[in-house]
């Protein structure tokens, strides 16, 4: 047995979720050769939808076991699938000897035709509400505390879950709650705090791909996949499956949490997870296909809303940023260093980083405005700026860049962004931010020894748990980055402008020395032809002059071919 050290993060994250072999018992799976519709691949409960055991098909055509508009029906609507994406709800048929009504879904992945089915249950659940009433119910409102409460209260109202969550991830991934509909028998989980390990980084991954997805029993026993194994030796891909069986891990979890069915609608914003609306139920819920797309087109919705949101906040502090970048251009163009001009305008950095300090660092010149480090945090700051030059740097963890543990200044973030190896350039600062936080349940999870290493084992309790949190800044954001490397990019464009500038003036101000120097000399040797009129002391006192002169036009002369070998190099 090897046990392996390894943080509680890579632990989560090295688990294959997608590569799970099985599916959940609520409904059906087929997977097809394309377009000869041979079956390669079937859930081991097949036979009670179509009374034949897996090997009876297996390599046979699925057209000698269902009705062919059950097969015209998913072909029409492979014409409009591309490969790779989500399934696809696409027909609701009878099948099987029973004629079952059945939802039927499909995609297109690994070369194959992936056929998903769930028979209809009795009572279908509907609470009537339609995805158009619940979204002009949140119309016209900003994404604020309200906008998400209202979010979960409708969710709430259309699934009669006892729980629905709005959960909000943090920079450093790890979730918060923040705002909850409940029934009055369940404990509030509101304001509680999550480790980024609840939901390790490919469980995000597959939230970003798959809207929504539903456990109607967490005490499921997961029905294994015919044969396990693709083409090539490799496991079937059940990443874009809505059946697929999630992992005993999180089944544990829920388990841990007294849920027993559960309910999750992406909400992405900008390409990334932004959050999730999380429902919880203490008993099994089965939750209808037409349940399912109301909920899923009620979190496009409000997908929508945060993405236009933080779009229009970003592009208007983009903007900002742009128009102090003109300026800053403008005042080079006309002669001005950026060592100049650049300390006139360090308050609107500031209020476009949401910075308490900024601090400017070129040569010999310095200029800030607020808290900012010195002495011997000013020398672990620069080291730590060189050593990220090039790119937007950030931290909000005091201990990343500077060993004192109680500055006078308060500071603990930095957002820095460094020229070059020398620690130039313009760096932001946020004070530190003692933080009392709420967990659900201690982070730190336990790990257990496996086979292959350890892996995750679930808190069993979810009791509130508080600590105090020191050193650290509010967190930068992705907003915050962005418009940094915005504001980067325009002064390092000045900055290298400027000192290919100064480089120029100096060379053209040595060849000016060298002309009048050159001119000197020459009036100098003109008069050497009237020599034979001088007395002595005025021949010795001219020799003196050309001499000097000599050494001088010498100096130059080597001063600026060192400089150019320097910048040669």
């Amino acid at each position: 047995m090897n046990v392996n050290v390894t943080t509680e993060a890579e632990v989560c994250a090295r688990e294959p979720i997608h590569l799970s072999g099985a599916i959940q018992p609520h409904g059906f799976l087929i997977s097809c050769s394309w377009p000869d519709w041979t079956v390669r691949h079937v859930s081991a409960n097949v036979a009670e939808l179509l009374d034949l055991p897996p090997r009876a098909l297996l390599g046979t055509s699925l057209r000698e076991h269902v009705d062919g508009s059950f097969l015209e029906a998913i072909a029409d609507a492979l014409r409009f699938i591309e490969p790779g994406l989500a399934a696809q709800r696409v027909a609701t048929v009878n099948l099987g000897r029973d004629g079952a009504l059945c939802d039927v879904s499909t995609h297109l992945h690994q070369g194959l035709v992936h056929i998903e089915i769930e028979p209809q249950t009795t009572a279908d659940g509907s609470t009537g509400l339609t995805a158009n009433a619940m979204i002009g119910r949140i119309a016209g409102q900003d994404p604020a505390p309200g906008f998400f409460q209202q979010v979960a209260s409708l969710v709430r109202e259309l699934t009669d879950y006892d729980r629905v969550m709005v959960y909000r991830f943090r920079a450093d991934d790890a979730g918060e709650v923040i705002a909850e509909a409940r029934s009055d028998e369940v404990e509030p989980y509101l304001g509680l705090r999550y480790p980024a390990s609840d939901i390790p980084a490919q469980a995000r991954h597959l939230y970003l791909l798959n809207r929504l997805r539903v456990i109607p029993d967490a005490q499921y026993a997961p029905v294994p996949i015919e044969p396990a194994l693709h083409v090539g030796g490799a496991p079937l891909d059940l990443t874009h499956h809505a059946l697929r069986s999630v992992s005993p891990v999180h089944v544990e979890y829920l388990r841990n949490m007294g849920v027993g069915a559960s309910m999750s609608i992406s909400i992405v914003s900008g390409g990334r997870l932004w959050g999730l609306i999380a429902c919880h139920h203490r008993t099994p819920r089965p939750v209808p296909p037409g349940m399912r797309a109301t909920a899923d087109l009620f979190g496009m919705y409000v997908s929508m809303r945060v993405a236009g949101h933080e779009q229009a906040t970003t592009m208007a502090l983009f903007d900002q940023s742009q128009q102090l970048g003109d300026v800053l251009r403008e005042s080079t163009l006309k002669g001005q260093s950026l060592a100049d001009v650049l300390p006139i305008y360090l308050r609107v950095v500031a209020r476009l980083l949401d910075a308490d300090g900024v601090l400017m660092i070129l040569g010999s010149r310095q200029a800030s405005i607020g808290p900012v480090p010195g002495g011997e945090s000013l020398s672990e700051l620069c080291a730590w700026g060189a050593a990220r030059a090039g790119a937007v740097a950030m931290t909000h963890r005091r201990e990343d860049w500077r060993s004192q543990s109680h500055p006078a200044d308060g500071l603990a973030g930095v957002l820095a962004m460094a020229f070059g190896r020398d620690g130039d350039g313009l760096y932001c600062f946020r004070k530190e931010q003692i933080e009392e936080v709420t967990w659900a349940g201690t982070p730190h999870k336990a790990t257990v020894p496996t086979d292959d290493g350890t892996r995750i084992a679930p808190r069993r309790s979810f009791a509130a748990w508080r600590e105090t949190v020191r050193g650290q800044s509010v967190q930068w954001s992705d907003s915050d980055r962005r418009i940094a490397e915005r504001l980067y990019d325009i002064l390092i464009d000045l900055h290298r402008r400027s000192t290919v500038n100064a480089d120029e003036q100096q060379t053209l101000r040595q060849r000016q020395n060298v002309r009048e120097e050159s001119e000197r000399l020459s009036r100098l040797a003109a008069m050497l032809g009237d020599m034979q009129h001088l007395d002595e002391a005025q021949t010795r006192y001219l020799a003196e002059q050309i001499a000097e002169l000599e050494l001088h036009m010498r100096s130059i002369t080597h001063r600026g071919d060192r400089e150019d070998n320097s910048g040669d190099r």
